[in-house]
């Protein structure tokens, strides 16, 4: 069992609340829009961190990070882009590779919006995880956590970190 922390937009803000939360996961996952690199710094000090870079992320994050990340998490294939949409509104990008093999976990952040939907024609889990920093249009931060248990997500949990301002 892999313990997970979810996270995205946090436009170069970070804070003890998401610091606390990221030393109780094994591994955490940023969908992009990091900010700046003290925000990775910090959370690279607490336990690896896999991540996209995201559209507002300078030239060190984008050379840090890809802007397509699949990768395996026990036997869970999972796939992350920044700007993916959500199902029946994929972007382009998001529907090659989906299309190309499809994973059973798709993570997409940008839209400041948090969702769990599952898809069913591409036989996935769509996760967005909102947004946990101070930036944007959302009212409340967020983030979400889960386990992943061999090729199952278990114990899905969404967090509310409190007011954006």
């Amino acid at each position: 069992m892999t313990k997970i922390l979810l996270l995205s937009d946090s436009h170069s803000y970070i804070d003890e609340r998401i610091l606390e939360y990221a030393a109780q996961a094994d591994e955490i996952w940023h969908c992009g829009d990091f900010g700046n690199m003290n925000v990775i710094e910090q959370l690279e000090k607490i336990n690896p961190l896999k991540g996209v870079y995201g559209n507002i992320d300078d030239a060190r994050i984008r050379a840090e990070f890809p802007e397509v990340n699949r990768f395996l998490c026990e036997g869970l294939e999972v796939l992350m882009i920044h700007i993916g949409g959500y199902p029946g509104k994929y972007t382009s990008l998001a529907k090659t590779e989906i299309t190309r093999k499809a994973p059973r976990l798709f993570i997409s952040g940008h839209s400041h919006i948090l969702k769990a939907v599952y898809d069913d024609k591409n036989s996935l889990l769509h996760l967005n995880p909102g947004a946990c920093g101070k930036q944007g249009w959302h009212k409340v931060r967020t983030m979400m956590r889960f386990v992943v248990d061999g090729e199952e997500i278990k114990d899905l949990e969404i967090i509310e970190l409190g007011p954006r301002v």
